[in-house]
């Protein structure tokens, strides 16, 4: 396993950045580095990221005793199994509802119904939530369905939107700026401001994606 580098992201933030690439491995051992400082003293939160986990602390800690605790946490090689929750996401595929299937299945080489089916596939587990409200980032696309995000980035992307960028596929709670790839889009509500809690997600859990319908791909 890389050895942890912890850095001083900010006067009352520590992170500890793990080189790429990311696995399911290490966000284990992530998870459980979590888990364990958010206990320490003067740590008022903890924020799991892709290799990586940022540490907020107040007053009352001691930064150079939090930094070494982060290396000792990182070095025992302690882990956290995922959730075992399993979450499934309707999906209407193709259409006005993912416009850039054909664009996907040309770059692939794939025809869109075999995209479908290879996204629906997979099994995708949740490494952290970021970027908005309620978005997963998650592992476990097949590479082969791997494609560069739009040369050009969409000013609006419509909540629910189904997308692949790079390496990586997931869905968009809410409306935003974005360029990724749109292959579907969904119904589900993945970020509901007064439910408890308020993500659909959490990091652990397993997402299936299940086809609703495809349309007839966008010209």
């Amino acid at each position: 396993m890389p050895s942890c580098t912890v850095h001083r992201l900010s006067e009352q933030a520590l992170q500890c950045l793990l080189p790429p690439p990311a696995s399911l491995d290490v966000q284990r051992r992530i998870w459980a580095m979590a888990a364990r400082a958010a206990d320490w003293r003067g740590v008022v939160d903890v924020v799991p990221g892709m290799n990586n986990l940022t540490v907020f602390f107040d007053d009352s800690a001691d930064p150079a005793a939090l930094e070494h605790n982060l290396q000792l946490a990182w070095a025992s090689g302690e882990v956290r199994e995922a959730s075992g929750r399993v979450v499934e996401i309707p999906v209407r595929y193709g259409g006005e509802n993912g416009p850039d299937l054909g664009d996907v299945a040309r770059h692939t080489g794939l025809s869109p119904e075999e995209v479908v089916r290879r996204h629906a596939a997979g099994e995708y587990v949740v490494y952290f939530l970021g970027f908005q409200p309620g978005f997963a980032y998650m592992g476990g696309l097949a590479p082969e369905l791997a494609t560069p995000r739009r040369g050009e980035p969409r000013l609006a992307v419509p909540a629910g939107s189904v997308g692949i960028g790079g390496e990586q596929t997931g869905i968009y709670p809410a409306a935003a700026p974005g360029g990724w790839q749109l292959i579907g889009r969904t119904d589900a509500p993945l970020f509901v401001a007064d439910r408890e809690p308020p993500s659909l997600f959490a990091p652990g859990d397993t997402v299936r994606f299940v086809v609703e319908e495809i349309r007839e791909v966008v010209a």
